[in-house]
This record gives structure tokens, C-alpha cells and sequence, in this order.
């Protein structure tokens, strides 16, 4: 994630020196960036999720902690909706990879299927992970008591 924010903030940079100062700019900087911009966002996603740092509306399961039963199938259903979302994310991707497959960026001229690929493989990921949570039984993480929302 930091060598593609790297890249792009140096990139970004370099071309608006060179447009305002120079009248002058690289037209793949824009490519590079978009490219750059959707892998690292889905990168962090998918490095967030087994840490728990994915946004969580915890109040209506946190009133359940005292509710042990509740809770257990409120994190079925929770672990099922997420892979369900994964599911649903996963396969558009994968439709989009295979469009894409056929096609080339205008300016860099690199397969545009690599632009929804880390979709499809951060929808995996996260699928899988909450697969093995939910086969486990691994209770939810409430530990983020100060950001109850």
C-alpha cells in the first residue's frame, strides 16, 4: 500500500510541476494513478478485515453481549451476510476481469482487467476469511467500545 501511495503521490506531483510550471504533463501519470489508487484501496481492505478495522455498527450487538445465544446467531448472521456481499462483489468483478481481458488502457496500454482484478481478489479473500471465522465459531470483535455507533 505505501509503495502504491508512494508512486502515485510522486507521480501526481512530477505532472502538476510539469502543467503549471512547464505547460507541459505525462499523460500516463492519470492511468498510473487510477490504477494505483484502486489496488491500494483494495489492498487495505482486504489487510483490514482480519484486523477488525472495517467500519462496525457495534450498538445493536453490543447489546446482545449479555444475550449469549442472540449473539452467537447474530454473528452467523452477520459472517453469512459478509460472505454473501463477497459473493455478490466477487462475482461482478470477475465479470468485469473477463471484459477486460480483451481490452488495453489508452495510454499505458495495460490489460484493462487489471483494474477490477483486486476487486475479485479482495472479495476472495475477505470471503474466505469469513468463511473460516464462521466454521470456527470466532465471536465478533466488540473491542472498539470507545467508537460504538
Amino acid at each position: 500500500m505505501a509503495l502504491c501511495l508512494g508512486i502515485m503521490a510522486l507521480a501526481v506531483f512530477i505532472n502538476v510541476v510539469l502543467r503549471y510550471g512547464f505547460g507541459s504533463g505525462i499523460n500516463a501519470s492519470e492511468e498510473l494513478s487510477r490504477l494505483l489508487f484502486v489496488w491500494m484501496v483494495f489492498i487495505g481492505a482486504t489487510a483490514a478485515y482480519p484486523a477488525g478495522e472495517h467500519m462496525a455498527f457495534t450498538s445493536l450487538v453490543g447489546m446482545l453481549q449479555h444475550k449469549p445465544a442472540l449473539l452467537k446467531l447474530m454473528t452467523v448472521l452477520i459472517r453469512l451476510l459478509v460472505i454473501a456481499a463477497c459473493v455478490m462483489l466477487g462475482w461482478g468483478a470477475w465479470q468485469q476481469v473477463v471484459v477486460g481481458m480483451s481490452s488495453r488502457s489508452v495510454v499505458l496500454e495495460y490489460p484493462v482487467m487489471l483494474l477490477p482484478l483486486p476487486a475479485l481478489l479482495c472479495a476472495v479473500a475477505i470471503g474466505v476469511m469469513a468463511l473460516l471465522e464462521l466454521l470456527r465459531g470466532r465471536p465478533l470483535d466488540l473491542g472498539h467500545a470507545g467508537d460504538v455507533e
